[in-house]
């Protein structure tokens, strides 16, 4: 039995204990077949999170750009707050 409201589905755990979330969420969330994931558990939730290649990682663009001088003078700024 599957129920679907916007983004939240209602599923039904097999008899096995396995978890199939239907296909259009695989897709949206670019699960592939026989890719690892991620299970963990936060209080009452299970999160599942997709593991990213490390090709994906690499390609991915930086969220934050800054200047090689810019961050050598933060590693130095918290280097002094550490050591005081």
């Amino acid at each position: 039995m599957m129920t679907i409201h916007s983004d939240t589905i209602v599923l039904k755990i097999g008899s096995k204990g396995e978890i199939f979330p239907p296909k259009e969420i695989r897709k949206r969330l670019g699960f592939e077949p026989n890719q690892p994931i991620l299970l963990y558990i936060h209080q009452d939730q299970l999160i599942v999170r997709k593991l990213h290649s490390i090709e994906e990682i690499l390609n991915t663009p930086p969220k934050t750009k800054i200047s090689y001088h810019a961050w050598k003078q933060f590693k130095e700024e918290l280097t002094e707050d550490y050591e005081s």
